[in-house]
This record gives structure tokens, C-alpha cells and sequence, in this order.
């Protein structure tokens, strides 16, 4: 009978060593779990010896470390972004080491460890899958997501929008609040229904603008439009964060060519007018 790979991972995290290298060759030498396990193991292994003797391990909490796995959380998506394989290998290492922080502060507490947090996640994954471990039919993405968030419910959400973090970028939680409550239909039916209310947005923000109306009533409109955006690029398949921070990275790469060349050239950046300024933009234009 062949075990799932996360199941042999609750069970070898809880025995020794030398228990753990006599059970991994049962396995099979073709199954491709014995790197994985070895190196998840070392992993583990690690981590004890590093709470146990590290000065500055020692020292964490789940508290210092929260801003931390933001910053690689971030870093990670960067490297998704640059499409570097590479690096993504590299901040996914980081990432599964302050999981395994996490579960070994947990464990220090007597609250969870390491095989209670892959337990979790292994019977959330197959509750979730009815249409998998069960006889529920779904044969879109569509489907399956509409399926997640009835189960949510049923399972003690009591509310669509529960699980929409408080402290995600604002960006990132209008995403996830109107793919949310598409899980329950509460949503347009065609993009250029979505379109027509950006277009509303627009006219109704220039209106506030265009008539001096104060700060506030122009950032409500302006929060208004870009809602209407976020919207309008899930409806056409478009990430809106992912396609702020690649024009992001877009403009950077300009912006630094024009500063170089202006500075090979001999110029002050702040006395150039824009036309000149111009001139190098559209240099690096080119280049792309």
C-alpha cells in the first residue's frame, strides 16, 4: 500500500534518528521520498540544535518573527515576478524554515508541532476536495471555489467575508473581498458591465474634482474608481497587484537608465527640463 508523502512526514517527525533511517529504506529505493524526507528531517534536526544553542534563536518569538516572514513572503513574490527559478527555490527555503520556527516555538509552548500543523492542513485540504475524497462533482476552478466557500461556512464561518486578513495591502484584500463574495454570487455577470462602473467611477471622481469638493469626497471617489479596477482585472483574468508592481519594476528600470545617461552626459537632473528628460525615457523604451 503506498502512504501519502505527508502522511510518512507526521510519522518519521515524531521518531529518532536512527528509527527514522531503518524505516525510510521500506519505502523503496524508486518512490522519491527518500531525499525529501532525509532533507526535511535535517531541516528539523537543525532547527532543535539551533533553538537549543544560537544566541539569536534562542532569543524569537512568534511576535519578532512576524515581520520577518512578511519580508520574505514579499521576497518571495518578487522572484515569482522576476521569473527566476533560482531565487524562488532560494526564498522558498526561507519561507519553509519559519514554518518550521514557528511549529518548534509551538511545540516549546505544548500547543502544536510540526506533525500537528501538517495533520491540519492535510484534513482541511481533503475536506475542502470533496471532488476528490468524496462524491462531490466540480469540473471547473470556478466550481471548486464556489464548493471551498460553502464549506467554509458550513464549517463555522459565519460570515463570507471571515478570513479576509484586517492587515493585508489594501489592494490584495479588494481582490480577495470580491472574489470572495463571488462564492456566493454576489457578483457581475460580463466584463462590460464591470467596465460601464469604471467608467461611472471616472466621471463621478473628475465631477468632485472638477468642482473643488473637499479632500475627503474626492479620496471616497477616487477609493471608488480604483475598486471598480481591481474589479474589472479579475474579470479579465488580469492579477492587479501582480500587474502594479511589474509597471512598477517597469518604471524603475526607465528611471534608472534616464539618471545614468544624465549623469554620463554631464547633466542635473533637476535643471533638465522634460523634453530632455524625455529623450533618455525613451532610450530605455527601446532597449526593453
Amino acid at each position: 500500500m503506498l502512504i501519502p508523502f505527508e502522511c510518512l512526514v507526521v510519522i518519521l517527525t515524531r521518531v529518532y534518528v536512527s528509527d527514522y533511517l531503518l524505516i525510510l529504506p521500506t519505502f523503496g529505493k524508486n518512490s522519491g521520498m527518500d531525499k525529501r524526507l532525509q532533507a526535511f528531517k535535517q531541516l528539523l534536526d537543525i532547527m532543535d540544535d539551533l533553538r537549543a544553542k544560537c544566541p539569536w534563536d534562542k532569543k524569537q518569538t512568534l511576535e519578532s518573527l512576524r515581520h520577518l516572514t512578511i519580508e520574505e513572503t514579499y521576497e518571495l513574490a518578487d522572484a515569482i515576478l522576476d521569473d527566476s527559478l533560482e531565487e524562488i527555490k532560494g526564498e522558498l527555503g526561507d519561507l519553509m524554515l519559519h514554518i518550521v520556527f514557528y511549529a518548534k516555538i509551538g511545540s516549546e509552548k505544548g500547543a502544536f508541532d510540526i506533525a500537528d500543523v501538517l495533520e491540519s492542513i492535510n484534513t482541511k485540504l481533503i475536506n475542502r476536495h470533496p471532488h476528490i475524497y468524496g462524491d462531490v462533482k466540480a469540473d471547473s476552478a470556478e466550481e471548486v471555489k464556489n464548493n471551498w466557500e460553502k464549506i467554509k461556512l458550513k464549517n463555522g464561518k459565519k460570515k463570507v467575508l471571515d478570513g479576509v486578513p484586517g492587515s493585508l495591502p489594501a489592494m490584495v484584500k479588494a481582490y480577495r473581498i470580491q472574489d470572495k463574495v463571488r462564492g456566493v454570487g454576489f457578483d457581475w455577470e460580463k466584463p462590460h458591465q464591470v467596465w460601464d462602473k469604471v467608467r461611472e467611477e471616472m466621471e463621478e471622481l473628475n465631477s468632485e474634482v472638477e468642482k473643488g469638493a473637499e479632500s475627503t469626497k474626492v479620496e471616497a471617489e477616487f477609493g471608488d474608481l480604483l475598486f471598480a479596477l481591481i474589479n474589472y482585472a479579475r474579470f479579465i483574468g488580469v492579477n492587479p497587484e501582480n500587474a502594479l508592481e511589474r509597471t512598477n519594476k517597469k518604471f524603475v528600470k526607465r528611471f534608472e537608465y534616464l539618471e545614468a545617461e544624465a549623469r554620463k552626459a554631464g547633466k542635473d537632473m533637476k535643471k533638465m527640463n522634460l523634453a530632455e528628460m524625455d529623450v533618455f525615457w525613451d532610450e530605455a523604451k527601446k532597449l526593453e
